[in-house]
């Protein structure tokens, strides 16, 4: 008798969500019947044309979104409100202004009721980690977009959750500064290999970080239409490998799916 299989970090079955049309008339159908599923210590991209639907489905797996049918589970459980085992990094800067580095990376213990004699070194700890040690006085406006974004960091991972849900984090940086990001964001996965789902619309920024990418159609009705294994070797250095052959060999595979899609998606931007 075999034993059953665990069950995913976390899974979306069957999800489908809709919201009243403009005007009032009728419905608009955002994702239909979606299903997929994040493994433990698993790192999966969600890529898809722009306005598909993609953070809709990363808020339902947060709890910030009930969907209008299916569900979404955590380990197995039903979710229920807000995932309190998930840490979420949005698109945008979700920093506090009025606080300084330190003090925003301690935020989310505080929240929590730990004391500050505890909060304070664990902070200092994950700013070293993230590379801003000496930043501590820092305010966010004193700060550039990358070391923002690693600030951002520290506040999500100083509070362990073990699901990481990250809303395109680092597309407003530049190139190298993103690149930069991507394999700090490697490095700190690899040390504990959390389950990470990842929205993004950069199919190079998927391929690279990811063991599996899922593509969406374009909308109305988002769902997916392809899933591609990431049989690239780690650790990785995002700029090198994509230089290697058997990266190209993905990314055209990925794209002969995807392409149609975006196209689609472009047109009815256009309307």
């Amino acid at each position: 008798m075999t034993s059953a299989a665990p069950a995913a970090a976390l899974g979306l079955e069957h999800v489908t969500c809709a919201f009243a049309a403009r005007g009032g008339q009728g419905r608009y159908i955002a994702v239909r019947d979606t299903s997929l599923a994040v493994g433990a210590g698993e790192f999966v991209s969600v890529v898809g044309p722009t306005g598909c639907g993609k953070s809709t489905l990363l808020n339902v797996a947060a709890g910030l979104l009930a969907p209008s049918s299916g569900r979404a589970l955590v380990h197995g459980v039903p979710l229920s409100g807000i995932n309190a085992r998930a840490g979420y990094m949005f698109q945008s800067d979700a920093l506090m202004p009025w606080r300084n580095t330190l003090d925003n990376v301690t935020a989310g213990l505080e929240f929590h009721g730990t004391a500050n004699a505890d909060a304070v070194p664990k902070a200092r700890e994950w700013l070293t980690r993230v590379g801003l040690a000496g930043f501590e006085d820092r305010y966010p406006h004193q700060l550039s977009g990358g070391m923002r974004k690693r600030v951002a960091l520290a506040q999500m991972l100083i509070l362990d959750p073990e699901i990481l849900l990250m809303d395109e984090p680092f597309s407003a940086l530049d190139i190298q500064t993103r690149q930069l990001m991507e394999n700090e964001l490697l490095e700190l996965w690899s040390a504990d290999r959390k389950s990470v789902l990842f929205i993004t619309h950069d199919l190079e920024e998927a391929i690279s970080l990811s063991d599996r990418v899922i593509v969406l159609s374009a909308g109305p009705e988002t769902h997916p239409i392809g899933e591609f294994a990431i049989d690239l070797a780690r650790p990785r250095d995002v700029a090198e490998i994509r230089m290697q052959p058997r990266f190209n060999e993905l990314h055209e595979s990925i794209w002969r799916v995807l392409k149609a899609e975006v196209l689609k998606g472009y047109a009815q931007s256009r309307r």
